[in-house]
């Protein structure tokens, strides 16, 4: 039975957060905003660190980082829908506290190196797979590491659009090993893999990373030599739902947004909510965000109730991109010009909203993945609890 009810206490926790993004988070989006015109994008790390130290007074400390860590272990399910409240503003800020999923997988040693010093914020990581002829197609990655005489990795090839690549002081980087497979390896900046930036429409700032001839002790492979794919996997699969419900926040602010203009702006005498046109854009909104909130929670409740949620979240991902896109759109042409200017954040929403249609697996992937299971008898139709 899928049940979505909230506990009292869980309850508190999302009214809690709801509170915090309000009176701490949400100030700070003027700033934002005149950082990104300056062409400083984003907050100073300062900012941030005050931030997440008032979280952290606040309870909110590694959401979905194990107890043992000094976590709040909040599941799958409570993580997306804080992650639909921090979802409601454009300032980049996260929780602290957390690290890969991945990096659970690695030896007591590699997790003294690497896990707790992320989790504690002393380190910061990146995730690279993805490579200039090599997108949503990973398994043709092309990069190389070769064992040498004297036991170290030496690692060759180029990565790109690299989340975090140009802040991060380690990656968790994938590459082929011949005769074995894709592999994954720890690899500290100070090794000699370089990034430099990628500009882009919108304030994500991603990163390409290049390893020429940088040596990898065998200590830092992750996981198993050969069996890289899947923990890559793991790391996308057990993510991907935080996107569509991040975008649920974005598009129900959005969306009040749009409401409470179109209860004041006139028109040939008249509000512009009294028109049809207007009315109908508003509904359509409102339907596809719940859509959205439903395949998303229930992609959630998979993973946290162990079930296989890889068909769930391809569904929810493709759905909240979709969606996202159409109602920014939407609350953009109903504010007309005032939209379109640097005044309102509606047009920084477009251009962030419009990555979601393209990282972490495209609308043509997913559709991809979804058509394959159904076609393949990989999920039937009316599986519902299955």
């Amino acid at each position: 039975m899928v049940d979505f009810s909230l506990s009292d206490e869980e309850r508190q926790i999302r009214d809690t957060v709801r509170s915090f993004v309000s009176k701490e988070v949400m100030p700070l989006e003027d700033e934002v905003l005149r950082n990104e015109r300056a062409g400083r994008p984003g907050l100073a790390p300062d900012v941030i660190k005050e931030l997440q130290r008032k979280a952290k007074k606040a309870g909110f400390w590694g959401i979905n980082t194990p107890e043992e860590y000094g976590g709040l272990n909040a599941g799958a399910l409570m993580s997306a829908i804080l992650a639909i409240e921090t979802g409601r503003t454009f300032v980049p800020f996260t929780f602290g506290g957390s690290a890969d999923n991945i990096l659970y997988a690695g030896t007591e040693e590699q997790k003294q190196r690497y896990l707790i010093p992320t989790i504690e914020g002393e380190r910061r990581s990146c995730f690279a797979i993805t490579e200039p002829g090599a997108g949503s197609d990973a398994r043709n990655i092309t990069t190389r590491a070769v064992k040498d005489a004297s036991g170290d990795w030496v690692i060759n090839g180029e990565k790109t659009f690299i989340t975090n690549g140009n802040e991060a002081d380690f990656v968790m980087v994938f590459a082929v090993v011949p005769d074995a497979g894709v592999t994954c390896f720890l690899v500290d900046r100070d090794m000699g893999w370089k990034s430099e930036p990628i500009a882009t429409m919108g304030e994500w700032g991603p990163a390409s990373l290049v390893f020429d001839d940088v040596r990898v002790p065998h200590d830092n492979v992750l996981g198993e030599v050969g069996k890289g794919f899947e923990l890559a996997m793991q790391w996308i699969r057990n993510g991907r739902f935080m996107i569509p419900a991040r975008a649920i926040g974005s598009a129900e602010r959005l969306l009040q947004m749009a409401i409470d203009y179109a209860g004041m702006r006139k028109s040939m005498g008249h509000l512009i909510g009294e028109y049809q046109a207007i009315q109908w854009q508003i509904a359509d909104s409102q339907v596809e965000i719940e859509a959205t909130k439903w395949l998303t929670l229930y992609a959630a409740w998979r993973v946290q109730s162990g079930l296989d949620a890889r068909h769930a979240s391809s569904i929810a991902k493709l759905n909240g991109a979709e969606m996202a896109n159409k109602v920014v759109d939407r609350v953009l042409q109903i504010h007309g010009g005032m939209g379109y200017t640097k005044e309102l954040p509606i047009e920084r929403w477009y251009r962030e909203l419009r990555l979601l249609r393209i990282y972490e697996g495209t609308d043509e992937i997913q559709r991809r993945t979804i058509a394959r299971n159904l076609l393949k008898g990989h999920v039937r139709l009316g599986g519902i609890g299955e």
